[in-house]
Formats: C-alpha cells, structure tokens, sequence
C-alpha cells in the first residue's frame, strides 16, 4: 500500500473516526455501526476499504466481524511524516552546535 493510497483511505470523515473509534479497542462491525447516521452496509464499506487498505484487522466470531487498527498499516505513512521531524531536528542539532560553538569562543576572549 502507498502512502497516498493510506492517505485517501483515511480521508473520508466516516472512516476517519472509525479509525478513531477502533484505535484502543477492538469491535464489532454492528457496533461500530452505531456510532453513524448512516446505514449499515454503508459502515461496512467503510470497513471494507479500512481493511483492504491495511488499516484495520479483521477478526471473525460466528457471524460478527471484529475490527481493530493495524498499527503497522501506517508504517509507511508515519515514517513520511516522521522525515520532516528529521529535518527540523537536524536543523535545530546544528543550530544548537553553533550556538554553543559561539559561546564558547566569547569565552575564552
């Protein structure tokens, strides 16, 4: 799965905070359902895209489908994101360095 493809399977509102909702806790399909304004077999695509995104697991009991985040789904998504913290800690690092390297010049005058 690409980054952009997680990107726009988290993009919608609905799956958004089915993400949200599952994040903590595992739960089943009709539940998660509740949650919406919207039909059931709505949810379930929903489901349907999370899942087949790699964003949520899917467990079976029975008849219920019990779903939770995958959080090694969003890999690739957290180590794009991760990158520009990478820069602006490498820059700060430097700005440190220099600052320090200047104080410890005006001392030694």
């Amino acid at each position: 799965m690409t980054i952009l493809a997680t990107i726009q399977a988290m993009a919608d509102q609905t799956r958004f905070e089915i993400l949200h909702l599952v994040r903590s806790r595992e739960l089943a399909a009709g539940d998660i359902a509740l949650h919406f304004d919207t039909s059931r077999p709505a949810v379930s695509q929903h489901l349907r895209i999370l899942h087949r995104a790699g964003l949520l697991r899917e467990r079976r009991i029975g008849t219920k489908r019990l779903y939770a985040v995958r959080p090694e789904g969003f890999g690739q998504l957290r180590a794009f994101v991760d990158g520009f913290w990478d820069v602006r800690l490498r820059r700060l690092k430097l700005a440190a360095e220099a600052t320090e390297r200047r104080q410890r010049r005006m001392k030694r005058r």
